[in-house]
């Protein structure tokens, strides 16, 4: 077995991997992504015109609409290819986040529901509730410091 230089070994890596289509990956998460957030604010318009709700009980409904279609399209495998397409313009709207709870869960049903669906549901997005959680304490902290001692 021969040992290869740092600088060969980058070169055989280099030749040996896919050329990636960075501007095409771009315009495609752009286009996907947007096309959400669009259907996103078509139901949110549909919510306030034919049930008459006010701008945040419309937004809640939204919301609720999106993660429920996300869950759906999830347990059927069509979010799947919609993502391998649209990258992270399927991860950046709410649909991802609920995409990101309901995937292990359906990869892990098979272990039971203690063990596999309860243990395993947050796996993906547990460290998103975490972190998002203690960034908007220390966020607060930050607002209330300088807002009423600066």
């Amino acid at each position: 077995m021969k040992n290869y230089s740092p600088e060969e070994y980058g070169a055989m890596v280099k030749k040996a991997s896919p050329n990636s289509k960075y501007v095409r990956d771009i315009f495609k998460a752009f286009i996907i992504g947007g096309l959400i957030c669009c259907a996103g604010q078509g139901i949110n318009n549909f919510y306030s015109s034919y049930f008459d709700f006010d701008t945040k009980t419309a937004a809640a409904w939204t919301s609720v609409t999106l993660v429920f279609i996300s869950a759906v399209l999830t347990a059927l495998g069509l979010y799947e290819k919609l993502a391998k397409h649209g990258g992270a313009g399927t991860l950046v709207p709410i649909t991802g986040f609920a995409n990101a709870v309901v995937s292990p869960a359906l990869e892990f049903k098979s272990e039971g529901f203690i063990l596999g669906l309860g243990a395993k549901i947050f796996i993906i997005s547990g460290p998103v509730i975490l972190y998002g959680t203690a960034t908007s304490v220390l966020y607060g902290i930050i607002y209330y410091l300088s807002k009423y001692l600066g």
